[in-house]
């Protein structure tokens, strides 16, 4: 198992903590976000990181030399499902990817890699809770998903609050089965994929019959995209 983080992207909103650094070099608790994602696989026996990078990438090599590191030269121009594929060379077994910008626990890990499907995302059905602190960014902009008998039926920003059962955390297993369909489904669509997000292509294979199980957990998690949520998460991890 190996994991594959996502960190190509600058992060905009969250200026000027990222005006010369990755989103991922935030610090809460006294340590990078990325360090407590480092901790959080290790924790877990999985040693090998791959990081797919774009902006300031130069940072994260030096901080960072046992990675494996893919380059996502054309960040500005893409997307982070066209980020994660830039990592395809690396999909030959089961990995789990993620995103750079948050934070989850050990256990949650712990429990992902117990999870049996193909494909299993991680949703928190606490989500609303941290939403009403979240001003900077409503829950319009979660990706949130449906659920029925077990399995992911709807995954997307467009889901009503009413409906969801949860948020996508951004973390994500995939067996080395999935990550054939995965690869496979991508490129089916290749044309259409250059600015797309990761949950669309998961919806597309949902939509197909892919079979999406869900790992639930009750917060263990928090998104850093604003410097609201940052401010939030420095008060709030950083205790841990």
């Amino acid at each position: 198992m190996k994991a594959i983080i996502i960190g190509a992207g600058r992060g905009a909103r969250l200026m000027p903590t990222t005006a010369d650094e990755p989103k991922c070099f935030a610090r809460v608790g006294g340590r990078r976000i990325l360090d407590w994602a480092v901790e959080a696989f290790a924790d877990n026996g999985i040693e090998r990181i791959v990081f797919v990078g774009g902006y300031r990438i130069d940072k994260v090599t030096a901080c960072y030399p046992g990675f494996t590191y893919c380059h996502n030269a054309d960040w500005q121009h893409n997307n982070i499902l066209a980020s994660l594929m830039h990592a395809e060379a690396e999909m030959d077994g089961p990995f789990i990817c993620c995103y750079s910008d948050i934070l989850f626990t050990p256990g949650l890990i712990g429990r992902l890699l117990g999870a049996d499907g193909d494909i299993t995302v991680a949703v928190d059905t606490d989500w609303l809770a941290r939403y009403r602190q979240r001003s900077d960014h409503p829950s319009a902009d979660a990706e949130k998903v449906t659920v029925a008998d077990g399995l992911v039926t709807r995954i997307g920003r467009d889901v009503p609050d009413d409906r969801a059962h949860g948020e996508f955390i951004g973390v994500t297993k995939f067996s080395q089965a999935g990550a054939r369909l995965l690869r496979r489904r991508y490129h089916d669509g290749r044309e259409r994929f250059t600015q797309a997000y990761l949950i669309q292509l998961y919806q597309e294979m949902i939509e197909s019959g892919v079979r999406f199980d869900h790992l639930d957990t009750h917060g263990e998690y928090m998104e850093i995209d604003t410097q609201q949520d940052f401010e939030l998460a420095r008060a709030r991890w950083g205790s841990r």
